[in-house]
C-alpha cells in the first residue's frame, strides 16, 4: 500500500471511493457529481486529498481536509472532513494510514491540529479515533444551520 497526494492523475480513483463514500451516508450514487466536484475541489486548490493504492495502483481509500483556522489560537487547523476505505480493504491498516498522512501534513503545514466529527453512532469510526491519538471534545456543542 501507498499513500499519495491525489492529483487530477487520479480523479478517476478518488471520484468512486468518494462516491462509494456518500451512499455509504445514505445518499443516492451520483458518479457523474463526484468527478465534479473532487475535480472542483483538486483544481482550486481547495481541499488536499489522499488516496490510498493497492500494489495495482487500485484505489483502497480516501481522506480529504480542508483548511480553516483558530481564532483563538492564531493558527491554521485542518477539517478532516471525509474519511472512507473500501469495504474489501477494511482491517488492513488503511484507515490508520491515511490519518497518519493527514497528521504529516498538519506538522508540515504548522497547524495546530485537526478536528472531525462522525455520527454518534458510528462506533467503529470512534475507536479508530481513539486509537490513533484523537481526544473527544466534550467541551464544546456542535450546530449546524441549513439553508433553505
Amino acid at each position: 500500500m501507498k499513500i499519495i497526494k491525489a492529483t487530477l492523475a487520479e480523479l478517476e480513483q478518488t471520484a468512486k471511493l468518494f462516491d462509494d463514500y456518500r451512499v455509504f451516508y445514505d445518499q443516492e450514487p451520483d458518479i457523474d457529481g463526484a468527478l465534479k466536484f473532487i475535480n472542483e475541489r483538486m483544481k482550486n486548490n481547495e481541499s488536499v486529498i489522499y488516496i490510498a493504492l493497492d500494489d495495482n495502483n487500485e484505489g483502497m481509500g480516501f481522506t480529504q481536509l480542508y483548511p480553516s483556522f483558530t481564532s483563538i489560537g492564531m493558527k491554521k487547523m485542518w477539517i478532516l472532513n471525509d474519511l472512507y476505505v473500501d469495504i474489501i480493504h477494511r482491517h488492513k491498516k488503511v484507515a490508520e494510514g491515511l490519518i497518519e498522512k493527514s497528521k504529516e501534513l498538519v506538522r508540515e503545514t504548522g497547524a495546530a491540529g485537526m478536528v472531525l466529527e462522525t455520527q454518534n453512532e458510528n462506533h467503529p469510526a470512534q475507536k479508530l479515533y481513539y486509537k490513533t491519538g484523537w481526544i473527544k471534545d466534550d467541551m464544546h456543542a456542535n450546530f449546524f444551520w441549513k439553508c433553505d
